[in-house]
């Protein structure tokens, strides 16, 4: 019997890895074909969500933040998804909602991410952020940026201004410079939190800061009443990390992805396993070649294979039908969407939010 193409074989497995297929049944030749768009029915999730946002995951037990605080984040959140739902409404591109929402986000020092930025053993911040549509695949990145206030907007005019998709440290800002982005110092990312976290880390009393505490890496999925789909992502990465270091955020598949056959995902979490896991297109993957829901292809991911590497974090992702799926293998993920009609949710503590 002919060898089968290798593609047709991945195909094949990732199928045969949820519907149960056995190899003698693929090597009868059983076989997948991938849709032109996924017609699996809606299952569990959120459903008539055209925009969602994600704070990061981690743990936030109910009652670790004043009235204040807790204000702060959902008002943060929600000018988010107002601000990207207003441009749906005006017949905007997707790619406008979800760079929009993230750039509110990187400028609310609540989080990880611009004015919030955590950071490096150096005391510097470096900033990386991605931006992808569904509609043609194309894509842009930045990782160790310096002086751009809203690196996802960076990211997006490697996309359009550039042959490029992924552009790093200096050249970044060289090339946001001549592309007459304004030259941000580095005192503007400065707040008390995250030097007090970085004095913190460098004592030895934790980790790092970026996992385990509210207001983290930040990311936006929407999708349009064309079933069009975009999504974006921004970090300041991990309190302390090595000068250099670069997570999963800017990388287009691991952190970030968007195909308007499945879905739309932006990932937070342990990003060196993130990246090896190419969790966010692994989602798509399994939706597109196995026709699984985004629910159950989410939480697979999620809670199987990142896991069974040794990490955790979480994901908000949206199909092009308007279901929203947020499986976390930490204890929450700070998340919120808003549907069709306007209604806004926000999501902050550990048991708002099922694990997926």
């Amino acid at each position: 019997m002919p060898s089968r193409p290798r593609a047709y074989l991945i195909a094949a497995g990732l199928a045969a890895l949820v519907t149960g297929l056995s190899g003698s049944q693929l090597a009868a030749g059983a076989a997948v074909r991938a849709p032109a768009r996924v017609q699996a029915p809606p299952g569990p999730g959120v459903h008539d969500v055209v925009l969602a946002v994600h704070g990061g995951a981690g743990s936030l037990p109910r009652g670790s933040l004043t009235p204040e605080q807790e204000k702060s984040y959902r008002d943060g959140l929600t000018k988010a998804l107002r601000t990207g739902y207003a441009l749906l409404k005006e017949g905007r591109p997707v790619l406008d909602a979800v760079e929009r929402a993230v750039n509110v986000l990187e400028d609310d020092p609540n989080f990880n991410a611009g004015k919030g930025a955590v950071f490096n053993t150096d005391a510097e911040h470096e900033l990386d952020a991605s931006i992808m549509n569904g509609k043609d695949l194309r894509s842009g990145a930045v990782a160790g940026v310096h002086h751009t206030r809203n690196p996802v907007s960076l990211a997006r005019l490697v996309m359009e201004k550039s042959p490029h998709v992924f552009m790093a440290g200096k050249g970044a800002d060289d090339f946001a410079l001549r592309n007459g982005v304004p030259y941000t110092t580095q005192d503007y990312f400065w707040t008390q939190r995250r030097w007090d976290q970085l004095l913190e880390a460098k004592r030895g009393l934790r980790a790092d800061g970026a996992r385990s505490e509210s207001g983290g890496t930040v990311g936006a999925v929407a999708v349009d009443g064309s079933r069009n789909v975009a999504a974006a992502t921004s970090t300041g990465g991990l309190t302390n990390k090595q000068a250099g270091r670069v997570g999963d955020t800017p990388v287009i598949g691991a952190g970030t992805y968007a195909d308007n056959r499945t879905v739309a995902v932006s990932s937070t979490g342990t990003g060196e396993v993130f990246i090896r896991g190419v969790a966010a297109h692994d989602v798509s993957a399994l939706m597109e070649y196995a026709r699984v829901p985004v629910a159950r292809a989410a939480a697979t991911v999620v809670n199987q294979k990142i896991t069974a590497l040794g990490a955790t974090g979480g994901v908000i992702a949206l199909d092009t039908g308007g279901t929203l799926a947020s499986p976390h293998s930490t204890k929450g993920i700070i998340n919120g969407y808003v549907t069709e009609d306007g209604t806004v949710t926000t999501r902050l503590y550990d048991d708002e939010t099922p694990a997926g």
